[in-house]
């Protein structure tokens, strides 16, 4: 038997929403913008969530942790870039092999498998303190989903979107195709990295295996995302891959209150709902034209 969410479930299950937002966006960047599927996204998250930690700790200013995450993702996505195209490597490859080796330099980072932040200063701490968690969390998503709005939409953003759409046209407009996964790559996996400092701040600990299956709940957010929203523009693509993210967590913890389901359940609930993503796209469209004959 189901039951519906209480409002304590429902909180959680936005929260986690907004927290893995930017997971989403930075997968929407590399895997729908450069058409890249890339695995670092997997290695980026703990990283974020290890360099925060360990700085926080540390005793350093937890808005300087976040952003010292931050660009510990963006080199991170660099080293991918660089392996796909100077190495020549596969993309999947490419990512594979960073993801591989995050998990060590996570493990270095943190110096053991995890780190606890109770008691410990961090991002939500301070006038954000004052604020519920979702509303706080809910700022900082606006404010670098319309960031990255405004990025997309500069002349290095459209350059980034047209290397994606037609790597040989973008070449032919003399456009620095190389420079431009990169640059693409960095951004998506800085905000990956900011998810997971987001993410240790937020429940309290950095865990180097926390990582595991991130890229699938960034796709299948996206995908979810796309199915139920229009994503003509990229403001309409932005705002779905949010929506996606928080419905995603939304419907997981819905899946996990039915009665004999239990938490470690959880990968069998996703794999599940990534598969009924996967059909939403299909259903869709026989829907719109089943009504239109």
């Amino acid at each position: 038997m189901s039951a519906p969410l209480n409002w304590i479930q429902f909180i959680g299950a936005v929260e986690l929403g907004l927290v893995y937002s930017f997971v989403v966006i930075g997968v929407y960047i590399s895997f729908r913008t450069l058409q890249f599927p890339d695995m670092t996204v997997d290695g980026s998250f703990p990283l974020g969530a290890a360099v925060a930690a360990t700085l926080i700790t540390a005793g350093i200013n937890p808005y300087a942790a976040t952003f010292a995450a931050v660009l510990a993702g963006a080199t991170s996505g660099i080293v991918t870039a660089w392996l796909s195209t100077h190495l020549r490597m596969m993309n999947l490859l490419a990512g594979i092999l960073s993801m591989m080796a995050l998990y060590s330099i996570n493990l270095r980072i943190m110096g053991r498998p995890n780190i606890a932040l109770l008691g410990e200063n961090t991002l939500l701490s301070g006038w954000l303190g004052t604020l519920p968690n979702y509303i706080s969390l809910g700022i900082i998503s606006i404010l670098f989903a319309t960031s990255i709005y405004w990025f997309l939409s500069t002349r290095l953003g459209l350059a980034i979107r047209a290397t994606g759409s037609n790597p040989k046209m973008g070449r032919a407009q003399g456009i620095n195709d190389r420079a431009m996964i990169t640059a693409g790559l960095s951004t998506s996996n800085a905000l990956v990295a900011l998810g997971g400092a987001l993410f240790a701040q937020v429940n309290g600990f950095a865990d180097v295996t926390m990582g595991l299956g991130t890229i699938i709940y960034g796709l299948a957010a996206v995908i979810i995302g796309e199915a139920l929203f229009p994503t003509r523009t990229i403001f309409q693509a932005i705002v779905a891959c949010l929506l996606g993210g928080i419905l995603y967590f939304l419907l997981r913890a819905m899946a996990l209150n039915v009665g004999f389901l239990q938490a470690s359940d959880v990968n069998l609930v996703t794999a599940i709902l990534v598969a009924s993503a996967m059909l939403l796209p299909n259903l869709k469209r026989r829907v719109f034209k089943d009504n239109k004959s």
